[in-house]
């Protein structure tokens, strides 16, 4: 996974960076073939704004979170991230393996 963090208005410290990868590799326990992730934090006036854009195979996704402090906005932008992930492996997954499917059917 190709993770690029940028910030806007705001210095990218160690900290920030190490706990951002952190929490974003939550989305790769769910979904294994993440392409490409980029993360844009912002700091505009008292609000934080974290914004990901997430590149799979065949969808990208795209995150904002808005909040006081950085490291809440990075949490809520992971939960929204990790929830969009979630439904879209829901969504796409095989559902003929339950059943075994035609191929798979027993022959009498």
């Amino acid at each position: 996974m190709n993770l690029n963090i940028s910030g806007h208005h705001l210095e990218i410290t160690p900290a920030i960076r190490d706990y951002a990868q952190a929490k974003l590799d939550r989305v790769k326990r769910h979904f294994d073939s993440v392409i490409d992730l980029s993360l844009m934090l912002r700091v505009d006036k008292l609000i934080h704004s974290a914004e990901a854009k997430l590149h799979v195979r065949g969808r990208d996704f795209h995150a904002h979170a808005d909040d006081a402090n950085m490291y809440a906005a990075i949490d809520l932008l992971t939960d929204k991230l990790d929830r969009q992930i979630v439904k879209h492996k829901e969504k796409h997954g095989d559902h003929h393996a339950e059943a075994g499917g035609v191929k798979h059917a027993p022959v009498i």
